[in-house]
């Protein structure tokens, strides 16, 4: 969750080559380098990633099977133990609608979150924060999104990106100056990447930062835009444009470096605060630096690695909105059911008529797979995995979207009390619309997620190309894929994924299994069809990430089903019946999605519909003659 706020992404439709630039760099970012089948396994360990190997058609269990339970029993109890204070401000201390209706948090709110450590939750408790793991952390992020996202959003532009590059990135020196003061010290952070020039295109960003004669200090200069906290924070995470020399060849050009900033250095200042749809509270302004004088050690990561710093800042927090999000769709969970549980319409409460039923059902289930998303990655990120990039693009996509779609049909649900203000839906829902644009908007993830698979399946092709010229020296490869492929064209050696789940749930498995094998084969014929020029494809990148949302929806929540059930949990039968309702419905819309990628009737559908595109945007307009003007 507390990575919510943040520079808020520009949002587009279709892509521009700038932002596919940026999506390939960070696609090569989260997967390893391959040099020649030879020498890989012997310098590069294997990718964990189960989302990175099905774009193969193979399955690597590890990270979803068993679901991961990583907290020991002191973890447990340290965690109970904060939940109730946690619940208890957000009951007692804040007030969600005054918040919005002020446009800024209460102080006493802020003054009683840092009180109880909200804003260092995970800083290492020697420089005096809770020094919690993802999964502890994710647990107290489902609290404030059930009760207030706009909170939500101040306390994660502070930590979650604000000073998470400090954390990751930092010197030891730089560690001990600015952790204690951003989580004991009521000192606000900030994260200031997104420029006019640059959304989803973090690379493009003109602020510039010119080292000094004698090294000792760079000075910045520029702007940045929609930066959550920017008119309350003294201590900023700033990218800029910085001139490097590479020292092979002499060469100088520009690459971003990542700065850490004090508002005390002088020249920086923000305009007034943004009025928003949602997320009132949180303070949104523009970021002004003028001959910013910035001393050398505040260099964070390394001159010229700051676009790494920056895709590592978002790649590490992404897992937080989906459980932020997951408390979100509990509480509208909550106040539909509480109405159906209690409306009266022709004779009947209304949770009998099977619309209504159908509704919370389905709401049940995204909640179910959202939740089921974030802690698989949180865990594994705990027990120290470095493949969870796409896994965690794919729980901000779906988890964005689910809650919108949840918050919905609980106003749907409640009819014209859900559209009043006193519900509170109205507000959740305005909240809720930023969570698709921010942090990369859904468009650009969707991309991420799909050009990352292809790249990452593209390169065994190319492994196995290379090892045809030397057969001799690759013949274990050769051999392998050989005696794959020839199982697969007899019908024989497919995915298995019975052998990871509770015996009830092998029918929904063995459907996961097959769209997972025809996943692999529809990746392959893509790019043996498309080549390079798949990432020009976005109609098909589309419709190909989509259907690896759905598959990795169906394995977390098999897997957590299973975990419940082989506990005998006394809410196992629910999460079973939950995951196969889930897998039905997700194995068929694998299927249609896929078969979207290939079908020449939708291919033709897709060129119509850009060239539709091209004609409105040319107009400028909707391109119509009225039937009442003719």
């Amino acid at each position: 969750m507390f990575r919510l706020g943040t520079s808020l992404v520009k949002s587009t439709g279709n892509l521009t080559k700038n932002e596919l630039r940026r999506c390939l760099a960070s696609a090569a970012q989260a997967q390893p380098k391959h040099k020649s089948p030879e020498t890989d396994n012997a310098k590069k360990p294997p990718n964990m990633s189960f989302m990175a190997n099905i774009f193969r058609g193979q399955v690597e269990s590890s990270q979803v099977f068993p679901y991961p339970d990583v907290l020991n029993a002191e973890q447990k109890e340290f965690t109970n133990s904060l939940i109730d204070p946690f619940e208890k401000l957000f009951l007692e201390i804040n007030d969600s609608v005054k918040n919005d209706e002020l446009s800024q948090v209460e102080p006493k709110t802020l003054d009683s979150l840092w009180e109880t450590g909200a804003f260092g939750i995970q800083v290492p408790a020697d420089y005096g924060g809770l020094g919690l793991t993802n999964t502890q952390y994710g647990r107290l992020c489902e609290i404030i999104g059930a009760n207030d996202l706009g909170v939500g959003i101040t306390l994660g532009a502070h930590q979650s990106i604000g000073f998470k590059g400090i954390l990751l990135f930092g010197t030891d020196e730089q560690k001990a100056k600015y952790l204690p003061m951003v989580s004991t010290e009521k000192v606000y952070a900030a994260f200031a990447l997104t420029e006019p020039s640059s959304g989803s295109d973090a690379s493009s960003i003109r602020s510039r930062a010119v080292k000094s004669a004698d090294g000792k200090h760079f000075v910045l200069n520029g702007s940045k835009i929609w930066i959550s906290n920017g008119g309350i924070a003294d201590i900023f995470t700033v990218f800029a444009q910085t001139e490097q020399e590479d020292p092979k060849t002499g060469e100088k050009k520009d690459k971003v470096t990542a700065f850490i900033v004090e508002r005390g250095f002088g020249g920086v200042t923000n305009g007034p605060a943004e009025k928003k749809m949602g997320i009132k509270c949180s303070n949104t302004t523009e970021v002004y630096f003028e001959d910013v004088k910035i001393p050398i050690e505040n260099v964070l990561g390394g001159e010229g690695q700051g676009f790494k710093v920056a895709m590592n800042i978002l790649n590490n927090g992404r897992f937080g909105m989906g459980a932020t999000l997951s408390g979100t769709m509990k509480e509208c969970i909550k106040k539909a059911t509480d109405h159906a549980n209690n409306r009266l319409q022709f004779g009947k409460k209304i949770k009998e008529f099977g619309a209504i039923q159908e509704k919370l059902a389905r709401m049940s289930m995204y909640q179910y797979a959202t939740e089921s998303m974030a802690y698989t990655i949180a865990q594994n990120m705990d027990s120290g995995s470095v493949d969870y990039h796409l896994e965690a693009a794919i729980s901000k996509v779906f988890g964005s979207e689910s809650a919108w779609f949840v918050c919905d049909e609980a106003i749907q649900i409640l009819g014209g009390m859900g559209f009043m203000k006193d519900t509170g839906l109205e507000r959740v829902m305005r909240d809720l619309r930023i969570f698709r644009i921010f942090e990369g908007t859904n468009d650009i993830l969707r991309l991420f997620v799909a050009l990352t698979g292809i790249q990452y399946a593209g390169s065994h092709l190319k492994e196995l190309q290379r090892a045809f010229k030397n057969p001799t020296a690759n013949l274990g490869l050769i051999f392998k894929e050989s005696s794959r492929r020839a199982a697969r064209t007899v019908g024989l050696g497919g995915t298995d994924l019975n052998q990871f789940v509770y015996p009830e749930l092998q029918p929904y498995a063995k459907q996961t299994a097959e769209c997972v094998d025809l996943f692999g084969q529809t990746v392959e014929s893509l790019l043996i069809k498309y080549g390079k020029n798949i990432v020009n494809e976005q109609f098909i990148l589309t419709r190909l990430a989509d259907a690896a949302i759905d598959i990795y929806a169906s394995v977390v929540t098999q897997s957590r089903a299973t975990r419940a059930a082989n506990m005998n949990l006394p809410t196992a039968e629910h999460e079973l019946m939950l995951t196969k309702a889930w897998a039905l419905e997700a194995s068929d819309r694998c299927r249609k999605n896929l078969a979207k990628t290939t079908s020449g009737e939708h291919l033709e559908l897709y060129r119509k519909m850009s060239n539709i595109a091209k004609t409105v945007c040319d107009n400028g307009c909707v391109h119509t003659t009225h039937v009442v003007d003719q």
